[in-house]
C-alpha cells in the first residue's frame, strides 16, 4: 500500500495535473463510464462538526475509492485548515487497498480545478476582469487556476471581512494583475467572469447586479440551506454543474428548484459540454453559471494521479499490509 502525504501531494499535483484529472472524470461523468455513490454528510453533534464521505468509481481512470472528512469551523485558531480529509485508493481489479493520500490540499485544488473547467468551457474568449466572492483558504487555489483561463486585465473582489482580502491581492501582485476591492455590487456589474468561493447561507449576488455575457462558477455551496446567490439569477441563467443529483439537492440550485424557478431538466452537466454534446455557451450576452456541488469522483481522479506520481518518483512510502 501506498502513503502519499500532504507534503508529496503538494510537490506531484500541479494546477494542469488537476484541471487535466478533473476535466477527464466530468467526461467520464457524461459518457456513463464514472458515477458518484450516495453523499453521507451528517453534523456530529461535537465541536460544530459536519463529517461525511464521498465515493465512486471511475471505469476509464481506474480510480475506486472514497474520501472522508468535513469541516471543523474552529481549526482556524488551531491554526489548522477547517477542511479535513483523508482519501483512499482500492484496486478495482481485487478489492485491496492501494492508497492512503492526503485530502487536504488535493480538496482545494480540485474544487479550484472545478471551476477553471467551467471558465475554459463557458466563459467569454474576451473576459477581462475576473471577479471574487470569498477570501477563505480556497480562495488562492481557485484565484490562481483560473486566471491562466483567459487574458484577465484586473482582479477585483468583496469577503465579508475585507482586511483577508490581502491574500487574494499578494496573488494578483504575483501574476503582475491590478487588484481592487470593492463592493458586491460594483463586482456584479463589472466582471466578465465571477468565482464565489463561501461558506454563506443567503445570497450574495443578486441578479440585477450582474451584466450580460457573465460567466459565474458558484463553488462554495456544497450542503443543503447554503447559498451564495439570488435564486432569480439562477433562473435566468443557463445552468451547468458537475452533478445534477447533488445540484438540485445540496448545491446552488437547490433554492431555485425549491421555489419553482428552476426544473432539474435546465441543468447540464459540465461533461457534456467537455464532449460536444452541448454547446455550452450560445451567445455573447448569455449568462452562464456552474454549479459545482464537488464531487468524490474529483477527489479519487486528482488522488490516483497523486499516488501514480509519487510512486514514479519514488516520493511515496510503501507498507505492507
Amino acid at each position: 500500500m501506498l502513503i502519499v502525504s500532504e507534503d508529496i501531494c503538494k510537490k506531484v499535483i500541479s494546477r494542469q495535473d488537476a484541471f487535466e484529472a478533473v476535466e477527464a472524470v466530468f467526461s467520464a461523468m457524461t459518457k456513463g463510464e464514472a458515477y458518484n455513490f450516495p453523499v453521507i454528510r451528517e453534523a456530529i453533534g461535537y465541536a460544530d462538526a459536519l463529517y461525511g464521505f464521498k465515493s465512486g468509481f471511475d471505469r476509464a481512470g481506474l480510480s475506486l475509492g472514497l474520501k472522508s472528512g468535513g469541516y471543523w469551523p474552529g481549526n482556524t485558531d488551531k491554526g489548522l485548515t477547517n477542511h479535513q480529509s483523508t482519501i483512499f485508493l482500492f484496486n478495482p481489479d481485487t478489492g485491496q487497498l492501494h492508497a492512503l493520500v492526503g485530502g487536504n490540499y488535493l480538496t482545494a485544488v480540485r474544487t479550484a480545478a472545478a471551476s477553471a473547467v467551467s471558465i475554459a468551457h463557458l466563459a467569454r474568449q474576451d473576459a477581462k476582469i475576473l471577479g471574487m466572492i470569498g477570501a477563505g483558504h480556497q480562495s488562492t487555489f481557485q484565484l490562481r487556476a483560473a486566471i491562466k483561463l483567459r487574458n484577465f486585465e484586473k482582479i477585483i473582489a468583496w469577503n465579508h471581512n475585507p482586511e483577508k482580502l490581502s491574500v487574494l491581492a499578494a496573488v494578483a501582485a504575483d501574476v503582475g494583475l491590478p487588484f481592487e476591492s470593492v463592493d458586491r455590487q460594483q463586482l456584479g456589474s463589472e466582471a466578465d467572469a465571477i468565482i464565489t468561493i463561501t461558506s454563506a447561507h443567503e445570497p450574495l449576488l443578486m441578479k440585477n447586479w450582474i451584466k450580460p455575457g457573465t460567466h459565474i462558477a458558484c463553488m462554495g455551496t456544497d450542503t443543503k440551506g447554503k447559498q451564495e446567490v439570488d435564486p432569480q439569477l439562477i433562473a435566468a441563467s443557463t445552468l451547468f454543474t458537475d452533478e445534477i443529483a447533488q445540484s438540485v439537492t445540496i448545491g446552488e440550485a437547490q433554492h431555485a428548484i425549491a421555489a419553482g424557478l428552476k426544473s432539474q431538466s435546465d441543468i447540464t452537466p459540465i461533461g457534456n459540454v467537455i464532449t460536444g454534446d452541448h454547446p455550452g455557451r450560445t451567445s455573447a450576452e448569455e449568462i452562464t453559471i456552474f454549479d459545482g456541488t464537488g464531487v468524490g469522483l474529483q477527489d479519487l481522479a486528482v488522488a490516483n494521479t497523486a499516488a501514480r506520481l509519487a510512486e514514479k518518483q519514488d516520493l511515496a512510502q510503501i507498507i505492507e499490509l
